[in-house]
């Protein structure tokens, strides 16, 4: 039915392997789903997987919609974006080894609900650097008129993106949950491994702000 409405589906083969050399990477989204699964288990890992997936969504709308490349118009837009975003992931990074001397006692403090960690996912994934340069410069290139209609596209493009943000960073919440009862009887692994993650969101801001000089 899919070969039907669009005639050339070859490129989303290399379409499927760029995205995932790029989701494979590790960034301030995988740091955020390991901190959220080893604070509050594998749920609040998966939902921050569902945060991330629905910012990937938006970001496909942003690309279809245009507003990638007006970006890129206006530099001055960009990068007051950027620097907002590599605010708040510092300062999620910063939280996160303030609180990493906590993660000690997971069990007894009361971890994030799936409502905010959802949320904080979505922005994350909407602040990230890396998602708008990929949209701006590889996106548009696998968007085609000859490839179909355009909305379809979009759609199919948009499961790729969330299928192998799934299977990706949900193998590391999956992974990370699953750890979370080890480190309760090892907590100063656990603070490690927390300020561990703390000091890569940090490093993502900085290298963030470090491109707006």
């Amino acid at each position: 039915m899919t070969s039907l409405l669009i005639p050339h589906t070859q490129h989303l083969w290399l379409f499927s392997l760029m995205v995932l050399g790029i989701i494979a990477l590790p960034g301030m989204d995988m740091a955020y789903v390991m901190a959220s699964a080893l604070a509050g288990g594998r749920r609040m890992g998966f939902a921050a997987v569902a945060g991330i997936v629905a910012g990937g969504v938006v970001h496909v709308a942003m690309a279809m919609l245009g507003v990638g490349l007006l970006l890129t118009l206006y530099p001055l837009a960009y990068q007051v974006l950027l620097g907002v975003g590599a605010l708040y992931i510092a300062w999620i990074g910063w939280s996160v080894w303030r609180g990493a001397a906590a993660l000690g006692e997971i069990g007894t403090t009361q971890p994030l609900g799936w409502s905010q960690t959802f949320w904080r996912g979505a922005l994350s994934c909407l602040m990230n650097p890396k998602a708008y340069v990929f949209m701006v410069a590889i996106f548009p290139q696998f968007v085609r008129a000859e490839y179909g209609p355009l909305p379809l596209q979009a759609v199919l493009m948009g499961l790729i993106i969330a299928s192998i943000q799934v299977a990706v960073y949900g193998s590391f919440a999956w992974g990370a949950g699953g750890v979370q009862q080890w480190l309760r009887a090892n907590p100063v692994m656990q603070v490690r491994i927390g300020r561990g993650v703390g000091v890569l969101l940090i490093l993502g801001a900085v290298w963030t702000a470090a491109g707006l000089f």
